[in-house]
């Protein structure tokens, strides 16, 4: 089973809790919370597509600009102080800037998992 949902460049999860025999979630990378549920699959999306339809028609008729996810600004922090010296020396010897060398590595990694469909 898929973790995430994805509708109008919104990223939503997908959760089952047991006890109560239903499938929610909630939009993940905004700050505003956007929740929905759902008894089976096709409820659950459509529930999902409903609430962030929502989100989008509240916030036009309150003139406010809605929240985008994963706008491309991380901040990174190495658990490995080592690690982040090498990714700085490699990343100076090729001439790139470390946010340059991070970005591709991990554009190559999800291309390698096959997340990506990049040339």
């Amino acid at each position: 089973m898929n973790n995430i949902m994805e509708y109008k460049n919104y990223v939503g999860s997908v959760e089952f809790s047991e006890g109560d025999g239903l499938f929610y979630g909630k939009v993940q990378g905004i700050r505003s919370l956007i929740s929905y549920e759902g008894t089976n699959a096709a409820e659950l999306v459509a529930d999902f597509h409903g609430a962030v339809d929502d989100y989008l028609a509240n916030c036009q008729a309150e003139g406010t600009t809605p929240e985008t996810s994963y706008k491309g600004s991380l901040n990174i922090r190495f658990k490995n102080r080592d690690l982040h010296r090498l990714a700085a020396i490699y990343a100076m010897n090729h001439e790139q800037s470390l946010n340059s060398f991070i970005e591709e590595a991990v554009a190559e990694k999800l291309k390698t998992k096959r997340f990506l469909n990049m040339s």
